[in-house]
């Protein structure tokens, strides 16, 4: 085994440890930018970086968090004392990650299906990003359940993207982040949702595969397998961790671990399937890569008030704590 290849495992198995998951604060400058306009905020570069650094210093929160996942501009950002932001995080005891896609485009032949662009260039971006200090990327492919879709074509365009990025940053030594989400926008039921994301993830772990990227060093980052947002009969958190871990029995037993998306589900209800999930039986730790499950309550608290910074922080906290909570009764459960 190769030096690069090593790191890789080491790093994915500290980003998969025992009571932790990762936090996703990687917002594209627009989304972030109205996220904070939806709290009254100014959309600036540096309020964006402010809150970014409430967020990664909040006390303790290492315990729970083993990793962050940014966007291109907060890496290159520093906190208030200058410390590059990866530099910062590392000597909190959290590794610094990166997103490097450039964002889910509408698909040349597919209409309404999008393809997740960013491989140009991806090899000389991921050398840098390792060079300032991140130690693991991300990249997420966005499928849609709709009358039609997702086609086969937006299926095996997306999992050869996801492929290609996975391959070139285990060459780059850094570990990668695949994220393949089934959307919950829609009406379809729960059981929709588990044969899309089955055909899905298929179709990943073969152009996995096809390109010989070791799935000892990548983590997955898949949806929970959860009935749509508008169906009128919403899943119990057993029923959700059923259907989620019959769809990653296929996945074989030297992948390092799955970190769940929160995907748009209430932090509480996240909190809960992702606890219910731990009481199955599994060759790799199940644990949570939330963003907006854990990010929002934060941003709502703080508002951009300086004097509120301890609010948005002790909401971060909360919300950290539960979710670590439910991954250390899991490891107390095979102890």
């Amino acid at each position: 085994m190769t030096t690069r290849a090593n790191n890789c495992r080491q790093i994915a198995e500290r980003l998969t440890a025992p009571g932790k998951g990762i936090l996703a604060a990687d917002e594209s400058i627009s989304t972030m930018s109205s996220r904070l306009e939806g709290v009254g905020v100014a959309p600036t570069a540096e309020n964006r970086r402010t809150y970014r650094e409430l967020l990664a210093t909040t006390t303790g929160l290492a315990d729970g968090v083993s990793g962050i996942i940014f966007c291109d501009e907060t890496l290159g950002q520093t906190f208030g004392d200058g410390r590059p932001f990866a530099e910062a995080v590392s000597e909190l005891g959290i590794l610094a990650g990166i997103k490097v896609d450039t964002g889910a485009k509408p698909c040349p032949g597919l209409p309404g299906e999008t393809i997740t662009e960013g491989l140009d260039g991806l090899p000389a971006r991921l050398a840098h990003y390792a060079e300032i200090g991140a130690t693991f990327a991300k990249w997420r492919a966005v499928l849609t359940i709709g009358d039609c879709t997702p086609t086969w074509g937006a299926i095996g365009a997306n999992a050869n993207a996801l492929a290609r990025y996975a391959a070139a940053c285990q060459e780059a030594g850094l570990v990668p982040i695949v994220e393949p989400e089934v959307m919950m926008t829609g009406s379809h039921p729960i059981t929709q949702c588990e044969q899309v994301t089955a055909t899905v993830h298929a179709a990943v772990r073969q152009q996995l595969s096809l390109l010989n990227v070791d799935l000892a060093g990548i983590v997955l980052k898949p949806n929970m397998v959860i009935e749509g947002e508008d169906c009128p009969q919403q899943s119990t958190p057993a029923e959700v961790a059923e259907a989620t871990v019959r769809v990653l029995r296929a996945w074989p037993a030297d992948l390092a671990g799955v970190a769940f998306l929160s995907g748009g589900q209430a932090p509480e209800r996240a909190t809960a399937n992702l606890e219910a999930l731990q009481n199955h039986q599994t060759p790799w730790p199940l644990t949570f890569s939330f963003g907006r499950a854990l990010v929002s309550p934060a941003l709502a608290a703080w508002a951009g008030d300086q004097a509120h910074v301890a609010d948005g922080q002790a909401a971060l906290s909360v919300h950290v704590a539960a979710n670590a909570a439910a991954r250390r009764r899991a490891t107390a459960q095979s102890a």
